[in-house]
């Protein structure tokens, strides 16, 4: 064994060097190996020398590849050929990238599949890019009442949900900001036109990330409200609608009663607890008065079978009469206790 081991050691310096030599003058081609092997693959996976590298997309060209996106989707009716429009776009912002419109409407698309940017900047985005947006925002301000602003605001904020069947992604997310706009616009005249002792009470809600991201997307929309609030009645009845929205969009369950039925406060659950146990003490007592008069039911039995579980009694015994005695009047001394 000993031999055979030398052997294998004095071997191995002559398989090494048997190995075809790497290129060392072309870094980026395969081995020789593979080569001949025909692989394929293995040419086409190593870029070439001198060849087009990808694009680092940063931070920046994706604000201004998502400027150009909204900017096109908003300055068109048809929405059919704004692709061209944010390839121009885009272009003009950055003259110094070349992308084609393919790659461009691919990128915005990754863009928002892949929540990179989260719902309020995206909003934000959406409205710098959208000339119109202020100044129908600085219209309303001049507006008699709040029931008025929705019609101003739906065209100071909304921006026409285009369809494409290449942009699933995007439409469907702009169908749900969509939505959630015409939520709020409604929940909004809603509560102004309500009185206050007739509003809904709204629940509680948990603190999920679901909740907390319409939260977010809500609060970007409601900027235009709140500067067109005159007095801190139409503010409140703006946050309570807003709040009445977001109980909508998740869909919170909401007490149709008003305020005015419900004005008696909560009670305790330790009182609820003691009223049930005085509940059950009393249905017992007079099941076992029943028994005890001679009512001898499968149903009175068995209940006066299981209200002297656990002890030594029968109802077989002669003095099952003073057990049933002493058992109801403990119960009564229960009940005036609790």
């Amino acid at each position: 064994m000993m031999e055979y081991a030398k052997t294998r050691k004095g071997q191995l310096p002559t398989i090494g060097a048997a190995r075809p030599p790497i290129s060392l003058s072309h870094p980026s081609s395969p081995p020789a190996g593979l080569v001949s092997a025909g692989s394929s693959r293995a040419q086409q996976s190593a870029p070439a020398t001198g060849g087009v590298r990808r694009m680092r997309w940063t931070i920046e060209t994706n604000i201004n590849a998502l400027r150009a996106y909204f900017r096109a989707k908003g300055g068109e009716v048809g929405g059919l050929a704004y692709r061209a429009s944010m390839h121009r776009l885009f272009t003009e912002m950055e003259p110094s990238l070349t992308v084609s419109e393919q790659n461009l409407a691919d990128r915005v698309r990754y863009i928002l599949r892949s929540n990179i940017f989260d719902v309020a900047e995206l909003e934000r985005l959406r409205r710098e890019a959208v000339p119109s947006s202020d100044k129908n925002a600085m219209a309303e301000d001049a507006a008699p009442q709040i029931a008025e602003q929705p019609a101003n605001v739906n065209a100071a904020v909304n921006t026409p949900v285009v369809v494409d069947s290449n942009d699933d992604g995007t439409v469907a997310q702009e169908l749900e900001l969509e939505h959630m706009r015409s939520t709020l616009e409604e929940a909004i005249v809603e509560t102004h036109s309500t009185p206050l002792e007739n509003r809904p009470r709204l629940p509680r809600i948990a603190l999920s990330k679901r909740n907390r991201a319409v939260v977010r997307a809500l609060n970007p929309m409601l900027v235009t409200y709140l500067e067109a609030s005159r007095d801190l009645c139409e503010t409140d009845s703006i946050l309570f609608g807003a709040a009445l929205a977001v109980c909508r969009i998740i869909g919170a369950k909401l007490s149709t009663a008003g305020r005015a039925t419900g004005q008696s406060r909560a009670i305790p659950a330790w009182r609820i607890r003691i009223e049930k146990r005085i509940t059950k003490a009393r249905a017992l007592i007079g099941r076992l008065i029943c028994f005890r008069s001679g009512n001898n039911r499968p149903s009175i039995v068995r209940t006066v079978r299981m209200a002297f579980a656990g002890t030594n009694v029968s109802l077989s015994l002669p003095d099952i009469m003073q057990k049933l005695t002493k058992r109801i009047d403990d119960l009564k001394q229960r009940i005036a206790a609790w």
